[in-house]
């Protein structure tokens, strides 16, 4: 499986951006992401992965996982953590709505606020578009398939 988040808006606290998966057809929108604000030197916790290829594989230690475990209890089987980003260490996919839910990792929502009026960022509705794209995601992952997420900057 194939992801690809578009990032096409940027402020000096956040990045605004939509998650799509790549299907023979063409892309298929997922939802919309925030991460951290773009850095040419790494602040930990307050700075975007580079733009790149990474796999997604399931986490399944750690506090999120713990937390995700009960809260999703219907659907979780492990944190969907982006590995081998240079520099960066667990890098998740998971709920949040402004720049202060996230230390790099990627929020996912329904809803999107213009990031260049919040500049935080905004993304609501976060636990429905995370219980929609999960189980899309962990199908690929148990049927065995490799997962790949590609960050592509437009903004």
């Amino acid at each position: 499986m194939k992801l690809q988040v578009v990032r096409f808006s940027s402020s000096v606290e956040s990045t605004s951006g939509a998650l799509y998966v790549l299907e023979e057809e063409g892309r298929k929108f997922l939802c919309y992401t925030l991460e951290d604000e773009h850095r040419d030197i790494k602040l930990r916790g307050e700075t975007r992965i580079p733009a790149g290829t990474y796999k997604i594989e399931y986490r399944t230690e750690g506090g999120f996982h713990a937390k995700y475990s009960k809260r999703f209890q219907d659907i979780h089987k492990g944190m969907l953590h982006i590995t081998n980003v240079p520099n960066f260490d667990y890098i998740l996919i998971h709920c949040g709505n402004t720049d202060k839910h996230t230390a790099g990792c990627l929020l996912v929502g329904d809803t999107q606020h213009n990031n260049m009026v919040w500049e935080e960022g905004f993304v609501g509705q976060s636990a429905l578009a995370y219980k929609r794209i999960y189980p899309i995601i962990s199908k690929a992952l148990d049927k065995g398939e490799e997962v790949y997420i590609t960050y592509t900057d437009f903004d």
